[in-house]
């Protein structure tokens, strides 16, 4: 890993184990879908807005399943810290858009991104976190640990010729989060709520690939289970 990415490392074990040792303590799971930036907001040379020149395929289709297991403890009665590891991982195949096999078959390709966030978060709540009904606003910063691969078939710029590859890349990204959300009791132990995040976050990708990064920020809803011990 990276010095950016032990130091949030770091952070993140020293926000964990430097609360008093009263403070109550949770752990919570968090469920829900994470869609990546659409076209026209992705960093200059993002390589799937430059792949969406010459690939059939949607932003919308990148969309799909994020789950993340986080432990949390209350810092008094405003505010709160977590430390979470998510995962997100989605496929989508693509077509070219101007070319074809001699035969009329299409040439395939598939386009795989990956994200396992390592994030910290202290969220904040203006009428406490002991209410019945918890609204709340956050702020943190997320270890992002990616991995994007193009693999299929591919069409040589300089003659034409079709031939299969699989190129991959893979790095750490550190990147800001933020967060907005509302919780409900359900018990004095658990709570239940919606929560929503911002993400941000770029790649740097290698000469494989037609653009030199990739933009891994987005949108998170995700549905919160805590229980408390």
């Amino acid at each position: 890993m990276t010095k950016q990415t032990w130091s949030v490392v770091a952070v993140l074990v020293v926000l964990l184990w430097s609360v008093p040792a009263e403070a109550q303590m949770s752990f919570d799971v968090n469920l829900g879908f994470f869609a990546p930036k659409p076209e026209d907001s992705r960093v200059n040379g993002d390589v799937l807005a430059i792949n969406r020149a010459y690939l059939i395929f949607e932003f919308e289709d990148l969309a799909g399943f994020m789950g993340e297991a986080a432990m949390t403890t209350e810092l008094g009665k405003y505010f709160e810290a977590s430390v979470g590891f998510g995962g997100y991982q989605r496929t989508v195949p693509t077509v070219y858009a101007d070319l074809v096999f001699d035969d009329g078959r299409e040439i395939e390709q598939d386009l795989k991104l990956r994200i396992l966030p390592l994030t910290g978060i202290l969220r904040i709540f203006p009428v406490g976190h002991r209410r019945a009904i918890q609204p709340y606003v956050g702020v943190g910063v997320a270890a992002n640990f990616w991995r994007y691969s193009e693999t299929g078939e591919f069409v040589d710029s300089h003659d034409d010729t079709i031939y299969r590859a699989n190129y991959v890349a893979k790095g750490t990204a550190i990147g800001p989060v933020g967060v907005f959300g509302v919780r409900g009791r359900l018990s004095t132990q658990s709570d239940l709520g919606l929560e929503g995040r911002l993400h941000w976050g770029e790649g740097e990708l290698n000469e494989d690939f037609l653009g030199e990064k990739i933009d891994l920020g987005g949108f998170s809803l995700l549905a919160t289970f805590k229980v408390r011990f």
